[in-house]
């Protein structure tokens, strides 16, 4: 049977790494594992490219913000998921912003890991959950599902798997107001939960939303085709809108 994927874990604590080791060998992917950043880096280094990354956060010798910082300025392109005991928002926020695809707590379940790392690896592979196999055009807006891909105004946009499939979603109800947990559940699973109260899950789509347009906004600074339904969630303007 022929491997779903290689997976690195990068982790201190022995016994969390062996067993997400373990669940995800059970699932069909290979892994490697590695007990600190350092060890991880100089494998990659020597050219082994992994289909996906798994990073804590708290770890001697460099911290996984640290690891993320030297992989990506080595022109790394493999995508990381954290999965840490962190749960702060500033974490989330930034570990997105140097360069990982996601930021899960370990308390989650298994399920919830994979089901993500189906979708990233997925994505990589040519495929992503988004709501049609076929090519999507909407005025300056062109998506392809297959690969993932976003163009603005014939220029690529540079989106990760989650952020192309929440465009998508949007862009194939334009003018179709979208909930906040409509949206949040579309990337992170339904039922999943983060952030602070109840309602944090909000906390996060505006930070995905935010960060998706400002991605828009540095290829076309008048960009300004999400609109907010304050208290509800978003929309993608119809072409003919003023």
């Amino acid at each position: 049977m022929a491997s779903k994927g290689l997976i690195f874990i990068v982790d201190d604590d022995d016994l969390f790494r062996e067993s997400v080791g373990q669940n995800l060998t059970d699932e069909g992917f290979t892994v490697e594992e590695f007990p600190d950043g350092p060890e991880a880096l100089e494998r990659l280094s020597g050219g082994t490219a992994p289909d996906l990354i798994l990073l804590d956060w708290k770890m001697p010798r460099m911290n996984g913000i640290e690891v993320l910082k030297q992989y990506r300025g080595e022109g790394g392109q493999v995508p990381v998921i954290f999965l840490t005991v962190l749960s702060d928002q500033i974490y989330e926020e930034a570990a997105l912003i140097g360069g990982a695809v996601d930021f899960i707590e370990k308390s989650r379940s298994f399920s919830i890991l994979r089901r993500r790392i189906d979708l990233i690896v997925g994505g990589q592979r040519g495929h992503v959950e988004a709501d049609g196999d076929g090519p999507l055009s909407l005025g300056p807006l062109s998506l392809d599902a297959e690969s993932a891909r976003a163009k603005w105004r014939d220029r690529e946009v540079d989106l990760t798997v989650a952020e192309f499939a929440i465009v998508h979603h949007l862009a194939s109800r334009p003018g179709r107001d979208c909930r906040y947990r409509e949206l949040y559940d579309l990337v992170r699973g339904e039922g999943f939960h983060a952030g602070s109260g109840e309602d944090g899950y909000r906390t996060n789509v505006r930070s995905m939303i935010k960060r998706i347009r400002r991605k828009f906004e540095d290829l076309d600074p008048d960009f300004g085709e999400i609109d907010n339904y304050p208290g509800f969630g978003y929309r993608w303007r119809k072409p003919d809108e003023d």
